[in-house]
């Protein structure tokens, strides 16, 4: 049996600090998403979400049907800033949504059978190969496509 020397206690052992970003996200509109609907429900006037091409599409879409009040890129074109739209009782305009594709689950819909939200009171995203638009654009135009989420 060994028997430890009491002679010096060992020095505690300083590490570094290291700082790093934040973890990938691996679903990044599912993430805005989310964003958006716990600052809509903490009545927030706006949110801040890490930017992209197809964020800012699902942004547009938002802003064109009436859900949001605007967006923008701030920090150094970084970020997107999303205002929030409330009703006269400020209740938010959005009151569900719903992340339908994931990464690990394609949802995909042919033009026959795109969904409607709520008969037609909410609205679809879908991507398609025209780029991404509303489920009853792409009815118009005739196209299916993988159905991003459902906002109403």
């Amino acid at each position: 049996m060994a028997q430890r020397s009491s002679k010096r206690p060992k020095p505690a052992v300083r590490r570094k600090t290291v700082r790093t970003k934040a973890p990938a996200v691996t679903d990044p509109i599912a993430d805005m998403l989310t964003r958006i609907r716990n600052a809509a429900m903490a009545q927030h006037v706006d949110v801040n979400v890490p930017v992209s091409k197809m964020k800012m599409e699902i942004a547009s879409i938002l802003h064109r049907e009436g859900y949001i009040r605007g967006f923008q890129l701030v920090d150094r074109g970084r970020m997107l800033r999303i205002r929030l739209k409330y009703d006269a009782n400020r209740r938010p305009v959005i009151n569900g949504l719903k992340r339908v594709s994931t990464p690990g689950r394609r949802v995909y819909a042919g033009r026959e059978n795109l969904p409607r939200v709520l008969g037609g009171m909410g609205v679809a995203i879908v991507s398609t190969s025209r780029g991404i638009i509303t489920g009853r654009e792409a009815q118009h135009e005739g196209v299916g496509g993988e159905v991003v989420g459902i906002v109403w």
